[in-house]
Parts: C-alpha cells; sequence; structure tokens
C-alpha cells in the first residue's frame, strides 16, 4: 500500500479542476470564434449593402443599383473561370449572395441556427476558395478552405453556439434540424 501526500492529493484536484475549466473556456473560445466570423459576414453585407468604400465604393452599393456578385465574379480567372463569370450580376445570385452574408451573420453573432448558418458560411467559403483558383501563395490551402474549417468546427461542437449568445435558447424551441 503507498502513502499520498499531500501533494499528491492536490494535483488530483487540480486535474479534476481542469476538467471542468478547460471546456468552459473552450466553450467561450469557441463562441468568441462564431461571433468574430459572424461579425465577418454582416459587414461585408452592410459594406456591399451601403457602399460604405472600404471593399465596395458607393455608386456600387446595392442600394444604390450595383451587383454585389459583379466585381468579384466577373474578374473570376482560372480552371472555373466560365462558371463563375456567367453568375456575375445574376439578380438571383445577387440575392442569394446577400441574403447568405446576412442569414450567417446573423446565425454566428446570435448563436441562434449557428449549426445551419455556419454550414451555409462552410458552402460559401468553398465556393469563394473555388473561385479564388488558382492559389497565388499556397497551392493548397488559402483563407478561404481555413474559413471552411471554421465553419465546420462551430457547426459541429455545440460549444461553439451554446457561449456567448442565445443558443442554448434556441435549442429549447426550434426543431434539431435547424439549430
Amino acid at each position: 500500500m503507498t502513502t499520498r501526500t499531500h501533494h499528491d492529493m492536490r494535483h488530483d484536484i487540480d486535474v479534476e479542476e481542469e476538467k471542468h475549466v478547460l471546456p468552459v473556456a473552450g466553450g467561450y473560445a469557441l463562441g468568441a470564434m462564431r461571433i468574430a466570423f459572424g461579425l465577418y459576414f454582416l459587414w461585408a453585407f452592410v459594406d456591399k449593402l451601403f457602399g460604405l468604400g472600404y471593399a465596395t465604393p458607393s455608386e456600387r452599393a446595392w442600394l444604390n443599383g450595383g451587383s454585389p456578385t459583379t466585381g468579384y465574379l466577373s474578374g473570376v480567372e482560372g480552371p472555373l473561370a466560365g462558371f463563375y463569370n456567367g453568375l456575375a450580376g445574376s439578380t438571383f445570385i445577387d440575392w442569394l449572395f446577400m441574403l447568405g452574408l446576412l442569414g450567417i451573420g446573423l446565425t454566428l453573432v446570435t448563436g441562434m441556427g449557428a449549426r445551419v448558418g455556419a454550414l451555409a458560411g462552410a458552402l460559401m467559403y468553398l465556393f469563394m476558395y473555388g473561385a479564388s483558383l488558382p492559389t497565388v501563395t499556397n497551392p493548397f490551402l488559402d483563407d478561404h478552405l481555413t474559413g471552411a474549417i471554421v465553419m465546420i468546427v462551430i457547426a459541429t461542437v455545440p460549444a461553439a453556439w451554446d457561449y456567448l449568445g442565445l443558443g442554448k435558447f434556441w435549442a429549447h424551441i426550434a426543431p434539431s434540424w435547424l439549430r
């Protein structure tokens, strides 16, 4: 029989505390990451809607008759250029894109419907990755793919929508497929 010292017992308590503290800290970190990415999507929506002069000049604002997809999609080069150039300026694609930015942004910022919003965000990132081929700085990975991976983490880890938002509330009132 071994004798346990006070230090050994204190170590056991530290390990037990870590089991409870680390998941909570991770949940807050995932919640903060979810909100940050949501703000990226909301900013893109607001800038394209009003033409605030950052990525979109005021004369190309959606509210001023500009197309939020024309500038990006008409300049696509590479193996998928024909596909993306054909989508540029389509009223349907403009609406789909803008509603996507708004919906993804709102679900990620609030945590309500974050799984669905994050999956839609991953899809949008993958489309943007396809439009950016071939990548210039890295032949395998770029910020669109890493953004898609982050969206998949948010969609698959419940702590990502349970912390720093209304995700827990939403989980009680929404059907499971809409979480």
